[in-house]
């Protein structure tokens, strides 16, 4: 018998591993959108009774959870000696793992990618097949909650923590005049609002107003900013950029991790342009990605590409065809901000690993 080619072996052995991820994820899934983590973040060991009952799931289930976690390492299990009955084992979430698998705006924690693309491509998936045979497009309601939750939460930390500070250390000028009172701040595509509650915490004389086609995103992101106590500088309106008459005149126009999967990008920019006063400023933040294609590419190229083919690209296409996905290079900023009317487009040099933020000119 001819021995396997070494490489289809380590080909083989890749492909398992990654299966093992994914079945992995799907767990962590369950822990993230069952509250099985947060029934357990407070580090007390319990027995699978006590945390179906704190979470209001099955027992049997809860065992075999349990025990999954445990055998991969993301809980310990607690036995006491000579103790074999399974039900009786306590199992606990170390304090460092429950950073990383519960939400919040720490920027450890993966729970919002955890949810996004377990739930929302797997729903999705039967509708993918059919868009991929025909060229059609996957609307983002397809996708359902969990990508909306999940897109949304994926940068929560980056806005609480950088965005304030990236204008402030590499767009001075802008800076000072946010400080200013009275100045407005459009966020078009804002999701669930997170951007548009960071932007008015770091600036409490902004007022900012949220700008999202989904209605059940800006029904959450009215909520966000009221329990972030900031209603009466936060307001979020369904819509788009472009039906934005007699709103025009704001300071900063932003459209965050949005473009690449805009069904008209060049009209959404142009729309933009339309709402900064003449003096105001366009910025757009998007996926970092290398300047042109190579293959094979880093991690954060295989992830960016991943997720244009199973989302950012489906979402993008229209009735006409198009659609450009998540792998938006600089020059194809350049390209879509010149066609909108841009006189020129500055990348602004912040310091991310996933996202470049850009400065367009009018």
């Amino acid at each position: 018998m001819t021995q396997p080619d070494p490489r289809t072996l380590a080909f083989s052995l890749r492909l398992f591993r990654t299966m093992l991820a994914t079945q992995e994820m799907f767990t962590v899934y369950l822990g993230v959108r069952l509250g099985l983590y947060d029934a357990l973040r407070d580090g007390d060991p319990r027995t699978p009774a006590e945390l179906a009952e704190a979470a209001e799931v099955d027992p049997r289930y809860a065992r075999e959870w349990l025990e999954q976690q445990a055998t991969a390492g993301i809980l310990v299990a607690v036995t006491a000696p000579g103790d074999a009955d399974p039900d009786r084992r306590r199992y606990a979430l170390p304090a460092t793992h429950a950073t990383v698998l519960t939400e919040s705006d720490d920027p450890a924690s993966m729970a919002a990618l955890a949810v996004l693309p377990v739930g929302g491509i797997a729903m999705a998936l039967p509708h993918l097949l059919d868009a991929y045979r025909t060229g059609g497009r996957v609307a983002d309601e397809v996708f359902g909650d969990d990508w909306l939750h999940g897109h949304s939460g994926a940068n929560r930390a980056l806005y609480r923590h950088q965005l304030a500070g990236w204008i402030e250390t590499y767009l001075p000028d802008l800076h000072a005049r946010l400080c200013e009172p009275g100045r407005r701040v459009a966020d078009v595509a804002c999701g669930v609002g997170w951007s548009s509650i960071a932007l008015a915490r770091a600036y409490p004389g902004l007022s900012v107003t949220g700008i999202d086609i989904s209605a059940s995103a800006i029904a959450l992101a009215t909520g966000n900013a009221a329990r972030a106590g900031l209603a009466d500088r936060v307001g979020f309106t369904v819509g788009d950029a472009a039906a934005q008459h007699g709103t025009k005149g704001y300071d900063l126009v932003c459209l965050f991790d949005a473009l690449h999967e805009l069904t008209d990008p060049v009209g959404v920019l142009a729309a933009c342009r339309e709402l900064c006063a003449a003096d105001g400023t366009m910025l757009v933040m998007d996926a970092k990605v290398a300047p042109a294609f190579t293959a094979p590419g880093d991690d954060v190229e295989q992830f960016q590409y991943a997720t244009s083919v199973l989302h950012c690209l489906p979402a993008a296409r229209s009735v006409e065809g198009g659609g450009h996905g998540t792998v938006l290079r600089p020059d194809d900023v350049r390209a879509m901000a010149a066609r909108a009317g841009y006189a020129a487009t500055v990348v602004v040099p912040v310091p991310d690993r996933f996202h470049r933020l850009y400065r367009l000119m009018a």
